[in-house]
């Protein structure tokens, strides 16, 4: 049965959050490791290797092992998972036995994917490891009343997915995922950059864009940001002023992706499920649901009303650890969905 010991994992593309039953969130991370070429050897995971991104000599390249969601490199998701869970350990003492780990991921995934989630977090020492699909666990961590037979939606924007789902009676009813999300925005706007002004600017600068002047509407009053690049047409470092209006015009593309599938997954929401909806309103979690004025953009396009849950970016670890309270549920399941298990 459930343990206090065991974990909840919010394996995500752009960050890792681990829940420990009784402490809350014990490991806040970026999921990038970074490697040695040479020796093949392992450098830094998370926040360190995070800071090398764009700046490591030729023997040293820094990943991103998770990509779209999903693993792209399996024995570095593998290391990056074991290293997270030591961190957890670290915080709770040693161990008398290994932990069941939950983790979360996306709904659109396939049964090979989640599979390889699953054997990854196992080889990485976990005594048992079950999966749960990130628009429930972000559900549950934003408070809605998921085992309710009332309707509730959550759009959760995170690194390389955004997941749209009416939940009910315990169970997804519709869902959408798509492979659009911060990491699309941050290249949405190196793109506009290198387009407008022939500057090559690197990730780190992009997310901080995005996060400091970034809109998914036009705002009252401009904002400006100086950046810092490379000029392509001389090859030197040059710094730029850029303005909020200029964001929100690299960010539209994908923004609009994401409004059209809230669209699709609302006009394939049952009518009473709908008028729940309409009652309750739309749920944004995730990193990307702080873009500025998404909500309002999401309220004016679908007619309903959008909020913000209390705290985006951590609902999906807290939802995943709760989960275990329910994890007799998961047992002898192999990789069925939310939908059918609960």
């Amino acid at each position: 049965m459930f343990s206090t010991k065991d974990l909840g994992i919010d394996l995500g593309t752009a960050n890792t959050l681990v829940y420990a039953k009784g402490k809350g969130i014990v490991v806040r991370e970026p999921s990038v490791v970074a490697l040695r070429t040479d020796t093949k050897t392992i450098e830094a995971v998370g926040e360190a290797a995070k800071k090398m991104i764009g700046r490591t000599p030729g023997n040293i390249r820094a990943v991103r092992p998770m990509k779209d969601g999903v693993i792209a490199d399996f024995e570095t998701t593998a290391i990056m998972i074991k290293y997270f869970i030591r961190q957890a350990q670290k915080q709770r003492g040693l161990f008398s036995r290994l932990p069941h780990v939950m983790v979360c991921v996306p709904s659109g995934i396939t049964a090979v994917e989640k599979r390889a989630v699953e054997d990854a977090t196992k080889q990485a020492g976990a005594r048992e490891a079950f999966t749960i699909e990130e628009p429930f666990a972000a559900a549950i961590g934003a408070d809605l009343p998921v085992w309710e037979p009332t309707g509730s939606m959550v759009v959760d924007i995170g690194g390389g997915t955004t997941e749209v789902a009416v939940i009910s009676l315990g169970g997804i009813v519709t869902c959408k995922s798509i492979r659009i999300a911060g990491d699309e925005m941050d290249e949405a706007i190196t793109q506009y950059i290198k387009r407008m002004y022939n500057l090559m600017i690197g990730e780190r600068t992009a997310e901080q864009m995005k996060i400091e002047v970034g809109s998914a509407l036009p705002m009252e009053k401009s904002e400006t940001i100086e950046i810092r690049g490379r000029d392509l047409v001389t090859g030197l470092p040059k710094t730029m002023t850029i303005t909020s209006d200029e964001v929100t015009e690299a960010l539209s593309d994908t923004v609009n992706s994401i409004v059209d599938a809230v669209k699709v997954t609302l006009e394939k929401c049952p009518p009473e499920l709908a008028a729940d909806i309409m009652d309750r309103g739309i749920v944004l979690t995730g990193g990307g649901g702080l873009l500025r004025n998404l909500d309002k953009l999401l309220s004016r396009e679908t007619g309903m009303p959008v909020m913000v849950a209390d705290n985006p970016l951590d609902c999906v670890a807290i939802g995943t650890g709760r989960a275990l309270d329910n994890i007799h549920l998961f047992k002898g399941k192999g990789s069925n969905s939310t939908k059918s298990r609960l």
